[in-house]
């Protein structure tokens, strides 16, 4: 049923908004989220759709753009042919530098998005890597999808790799097509949305695909998979009381070799996205994910500051509401986490220095995202 998948597919906050229906952009109401509230600075402003970001080796911060699309070429959205998304050259890297001066440093970066430009895929994470950039560009749908788009379309569900002088870029992995050849878990659906820097290798979290997928030079290895879980059905399907429909996993992000050497991975979530249905799975040496935290709802993001893990929660409430969001801290074997940043909009990615969480808001959003500092 490709209502389910979509909610791995389109890129994960267009699932929110254009895919599912929902109303999410300038609608959010304040969350009652309970919780001391941190003091909050805006350090980047007027962003295309920002997704994750993180910080290089000299303390700049790089903030994922997936852009606004373009002129075409153009396809089919999810919801048929009078929904239609542009192919564009709009996604970008912006950097903030330590002196909290914003720039675009990367720019003509693959985009694709409907009309108005919002709910974007696009790039989705970025990573300094010596001098280098590694930028990760999501999909959001079949990879053979990617051929009604033309040429232009192998740009997309992809790594690629750039250099801040020049800007060109390669591409180092097409994930896209390896899900296309491989597909372990459900239907085959890619959108590369969650990057991290492992020992020389890449680990991408493909939302569309239910894996982490290890990339290794030229390789492209299967690191973990996620099988959909059964939930309960909700009341406006008018199923029978008690039915249960699966659900699929969703993984967004991983933060690689947390206080105890191992891997963690969150999770959105797919249809019907309920409350606290979102875990944190711990990999181990053995490559078996385990369920370190649960009572999640819809999480993008995550990141270590020592021993202590912090979430993103794209809403508090599930994607069928209009709840904010928030920033939450998660202790091992926790069911319920500790709201420490709420009344959100739209957050997204998290990136933590010096006491401080960095989040992207307004991802769905052209032109409206922002970059917050928030004390912890």
């Amino acid at each position: 049923m490709r209502q389910r998948r979509r909610a791995g597919s389109r890129p994960i906050v267009l699932v929110s908004a254009a895919a599912l229906g929902l109303t999410l952009i300038g609608t959010l109401p304040a969350a009652a989220d309970g919780g001391r509230t941190p003091d909050r600075e805006v350090i980047a402003t007027g962003l295309d759709n920002p997704r994750q970001l993180s910080f290089g080796p000299s303390g700049d911060l790089l903030i994922a753009e997936a852009g606004t699309g373009g002129d075409g070429p153009c396809v089919a959205g999810p919801e048929g042919p009078d929904d239609q998304v542009c192919f564009g050259t709009t996604g970008a890297i912006t950097q903030v530098d330590r002196k909290g001066k914003q720039s675009r440093i990367i720019t003509g970066l693959p985009s694709l998005a409907g009309a108005g430009g919002g709910s974007a895929s696009g790039p989705s994470d970025v990573a300094a890597v010596g001098r280098r950039l590694a930028i990760l560009i999501g999909l959001g749908a079949d990879p053979a999808r990617r051929a009604e788009l033309g040429d232009a379309g192998r740009q997309l569900g992809t790594l690629v790799q750039t250099t801040r002088q020049d800007g060109r870029y390669r591409t180092i992995a097409d994930l896209a097509a390896w899900e296309g050849e491989n597909n372990p878990v459900d239907d085959p659906d890619s959108n590369p949305v969650g990057l991290a820097v492992d020992c020389g290798d890449f680990l991408v979290a493909d939302a569309g695909g239910n894996t982490v997928l290890r990339v290794s030079g030229d390789d492209i290895a299967l690191q973990a998979s996620f099988p959909d879980r059964p939930v309960d059905a909700p009341a406006d399907l008018g199923l029978p009381p008690g039915t249960q429909i699966p659900m699929q996993a969703v993984p967004t992000s991983v933060a690689v070799r947390g206080y105890d050497g191992a891997v963690y991975v969150s999770q959105l979530t797919g249809f019907p996205f309920p409350k606290g249905a979102a875990n944190i799975y711990r990999i181990g040496r053995d490559g078996t994910p385990t369920v370190w935290a649960s009572g999640l709802t819809n999480v993008t993001d995550l990141a270590f500051d020592g021993r202590t893990l912090y979430a993103v929660q794209l809403t508090n409430d599930g994607l069928l509401t209009q709840s904010a969001g928030s920033v939450v801290r998660v202790d091992r074997g926790s069911t319920s986490p500790t709201v420490v940043a709420g009344d959100l909009f739209a957050p997204y990615g998290i990136a933590i220095r010096k006491g401080s969480a960095y989040v992207t808001t307004g991802a769905l959003l052209a032109g409206g995202g922002e970059v917050l500092r928030i004390r912890l």
